[in-house]
């Protein structure tokens, strides 16, 4: 590999960046499998991991970018039931990765809200969990 240069992301950042859609990737396929709603469809076992991995980038960058948003907004709810309301948010944000993933043709599904709230508490706990697990650096 040639050296980082100044100003582009070095290899922490790769490293961060790889442990990231790691942690999701995980954290979603433990989602698909404990999760009786959430299903990946595909033709053979590599059809339907790499369909875990796309949709572990897709709702990485709706996380990324949507949910602080959807926070912000919703800072009230979240308030006044003490925390509980990110379990709201986290579950519409799964079932909008969700849509985003049928209208670009990934077999990924998550059936009613009542799933995706289930998935995404498993979503997070296996995140804390997988994230505890990884060195500092790929933490940063």
């Amino acid at each position: 590999m040639p050296p980082d240069l100044p100003g582009s992301p070095g290899r922490f950042d790769r490293v961060r960046i790889l442990s990231w859609l790691v942690v999701n990737v995980v954290a979603l396929a433990a989602a698909v499998w404990l999760v009786g709603g959430i299903t990946v469809t595909g033709a053979t076992q590599s059809d339907r991991v790499l369909t875990v991995v796309l949709v572990g980038v897709i709702l990485g960058v709706i996380t990324s970018f949507v949910k602080p948003v959807v926070t912000f907004f919703a800072f009230p709810l979240i308030l006044v039931t003490l925390g509980i309301f990110l379990l709201v948010i986290n579950a519409l944000l799964l079932m909008l990765t969700g849509a985003v993933a049928g209208s670009v043709d990934l077999a990924f599904d998550v059936d009613g809200f009542g799933s995706a709230l289930l998935g995404s508490i498993v979503i997070s706990v296996v995140s804390w969990l997988v994230g505890a697990v990884l060195p500092e650096t790929a933490r940063r």
